[in-house]
């Protein structure tokens, strides 16, 4: 069986991601999920932060590892003898983007799959920039994330400089 990346950003892991990995997980020989460490995008949590956000979400799934990288998605999937890269998809603004990602990542490996899974319905609605905002208004996250990241995000938006203005809230495609 092969083994696959799941790359993301995770700022912060959400139960959408969390669904996406442990169904992945089940496919794959062994998964590996990726933590971004350099997006064009404002982040909330650094990349420490993030990468052990999402392996206590995922410690319960043996056969996946949580790691960070900064370089090109498909050559770290090389670097790790990756034979695909996994993304999930929620709405057809994400296959828009997914198809353009795989057109180029095909170009540039064509040796590597591109595998995307429709997010299950009850998460549909869930983005990385959607929990942060509901968060940093101070609502109710706890369905949306597991509770060590509920806690985190509360922590980040407590008090003045309560992170509010690290939160660009541009995209709901996180």
């Amino acid at each position: 069986m092969p083994t696959a990346l799941y790359p993301g950003t995770f700022d912060p892991v959400h139960n959408g991601h969390i669904d996406i990995a442990t169904r992945a997980a089940g496919l794959f020989e062994h998964l590996t999920v990726a933590v971004y460490a350099r997006p064009l995008k404002n982040l909330l949590f650094d990349v420490q932060e993030r990468q052990a956000m999402i392996e206590r979400a995922l410690s319960h799934i043996p056969n996946l590892s949580v790691v960070t990288y900064n370089e090109l998605t498909v050559d770290f999937a090389r670097h790790i003898g990756a034979d695909a890269i996994v993304r999930g998809l929620r709405v057809i603004s994400d296959f828009e983007l997914e198809f353009q990602m795989a057109l180029i990542q095909k170009k540039l490996a064509p040796e590597i799959e591109f595998v995307c899974l429709m997010t299950s319905q009850e998460y549909a609605f869930l983005s990385a920039s959607t929990v942060k905002e509901v968060a940093m208004l101070d609502g109710n996250v706890d369905f949306m994330v597991p509770s060590q990241v509920a806690e985190a995000l509360r922590a980040k938006f407590k008090g003045p400089g309560n992170g509010a203005d690290v939160v660009r809230l541009v995209s709901l495609r996180d």
